[in-house]
């Protein structure tokens, strides 16, 4: 792409805005973001910002609405086979994808088929691999079967990952090029895409829910800077913005036309340890420096109080969360577990982060700041978008982690997706995002159990039992549990942020 053209779609998108913040007839916004796009395939995403965006364009057979609560979307309901291993599924007649074709079952095969050969190396592989097949009954109904139970399945479904791709698209454009020809039943059809720049969707004609989109456009701009997305907002080149810079967000409460929420989240920050690489192959040195780190301090520096710290290994609102006293501040009980560990003098590490917003830089410097104070120094470096798969994805005779600040939220709002793919064996990079190689066989165990039982009380003690054993053996620095902080013009009404950071703005409108 010429910079010429990229210039073009720039001001295509200053231009929009302003066309509404001026009153013009075109119902366009641009909504301003921390970090840049990774990818518009959905099974190939492992980021909030670009599954947002994305599904502008693409529905799955199940969704979670805007206080996270399971609903219909492709599909109109299900049965499930007395043994927990076969879903029936009933799909919604009269969709269209994009490209003129209607949605019938075989669309459902092909996506479930693509995502579920491993040979295909997709991110939400391990989000689906559990499906055994993908089977078309009729033009209208779909039967999946499982390899084992799993009581989290339509959770899963759920997920902003698994949507429904034009199977013409998924063949003329295989492997990672279907990511820049984006092709769903979505309210939005895409217009522009620049990664690193901007995606710009426009009303899809032919959605099959009447009335829907009211907006014209989207345009979805990366804006990792905090006090650019704030500029933007305040003159009118964007409508909403997130997330607010929590040290920004009391200034923008008091204005005339400018609406600051602030909302429950299930996002957990947290640091990931190397587990397999000295130190910290030794819990004495994990726990050290979870006692490092003042909690309270970090929310209060870093997000502005926006933040409390963290409960468990998953935050209070996710379905079967344990929660647990906070790990207290106490450096002289990490000097002593430093020193009990062959540690006296400190050692050096490198702490990488996974973003490279603003926010993140605080939290990593306070976080250097703090080991510092306990004899560990360490170097850290903020990753951009690119880099992520570069440095992470890596086994772990290849590894260099050492420390990662990162973030995760459950999509689906069900523990198993809160844990499992961070933590579980079966989850050790490079096929999911268990980074630091932690192994657990009370967790692995409790967690497969737990998903073989509909029983709440039975499903309750065996998640408990997992969550015990990643709370003493403490495979990360368990920090805080942020709110969600927007901001948006007061004319743009029901653009709602989720409780994992989604976004639900199917029926969003400017007054």
């Amino acid at each position: 792409m010429t910079n010429t053209f990229r210039m073009l779609m720039l001001t295509g998108a200053l231009a929009g805005a302003f066309a509404v913040s001026t009153g013009a007839a075109a119902k366009e916004i641009t909504v301003a973001l921390a970090s840049t796009f990774t990818t518009m395939d959905p099974y190939d995403a492992g980021d909030t910002l670009s599954q947002n965006s994305a599904k502008s364009m693409y529905e799955g057979l199940f969704g979670l609405d805007k206080d996270m609560k399971l609903k219909n979307a492709l599909a109109t309901g299900y049965e499930v086979s007395k043994d927990g291993l076969v879903y029936t599924v009933t799909l919604r007649k009269g969709v269209m994808f994009h490209d003129g074709t209607e949605f019938k079952a075989d669309a459902v095969k092909a996506n479930f088929d693509r995502v579920t050969n491993k040979d295909n190396a997709l991110r939400r592989y391990t989000l689906y691999m559990n499906i055994a097949k993908t089977e078309v009954v009729d033009d209208y109904t779909v039967r999946i079967t499982l390899h084992t139970p799993f009581s989290a399945f339509i959770n899963q479904l759920a997920h902003p990952a698994g949507v429904m791709i034009c199977p013409k698209s998924l063949e003329k454009y295989p492997g990672k090029q279907i990511a820049f020809h984006p092709c769903g039943t979505g309210p939005y059809i895409l217009k522009d895409y620049n990664p690193s720049e901007i995606l710009h969707v426009v009303k899809n004609p032919n959605y099959w829910q009447k009335g829907l989109p009211k907006l014209d456009g989207i345009y979805f701009k990366p804006v990792p800077e905090n006090s650019t997305r704030v500029a933007m907002l305040r003159t009118g080149e964007a409508q909403f913005i997130f997330p607010v810079p929590s040290e920004q967000a009391k200034t923008l409460t008091g204005s005339d036309n400018l609406e600051v929420t602030v909302s429950p989240s299930i996002i957990e920050r947290y640091v990931a340890f190397n587990t397999k690489t000295k130190p910290f192959n030794d819990v004495r040195v994990r726990k050290a420096l979870n006692y490092a780190v003042n909690k309270e301090a970090l929310a209060k520096v870093a997000f502005s109080g926006y933040a409390v710290p963290a409960t468990g290994s998953a935050p209070e609102g996710v379905d079967y969360a344990k929660v647990y006293e906070p790990w207290p501040y106490d450096p002289k009980k990490a000097r002593e577990l430093l020193k009990e560990a062959g540690y006296p003098n400190g050692f050096t590490a490198t702490l990488w982060s996974l973003y490279n917003h603003t926010t993140a830089q605080k939290v990593i410097q306070f976080l250097q700041q703090q080991f510092a104070q306990v004899g560990v120094k360490v170097s850290i470096l903020a990753m951009e978008a690119g880099q992520r798969n570069e440095y992470l994805l890596k086994k772990p005779e290849d590894a260099k982690l050492n420390m990662l600040y990162a973030g995760w939220s459950s999509s689906t709002g069900e523990l198993d997706w809160a844990l499992r793919p961070l933590l579980a064996t079966a989850s050790w990079a490079p096929v999911a995002g268990n980074y630091g190689f932690y192994s657990s066989k009370v967790l692995d165990d409790s967690f497969t159990k737990a998903l073989l039982t509909t029983d709440r009380a039975e499903k309750t003690k065996l998640y408990n039992a997992g969550q015990d054993a990643i709370w003493n053996d403490a495979p990360w620095i368990f920090l805080i549990n942020e709110q969600n902080v927007s901001a948006k013009v007061k004319n743009l009404k029901k653009f709602y942020v989720q409780p994992d950071a989604g976004f639900d703005y199917y029926e969003a409108e400017l007054d």
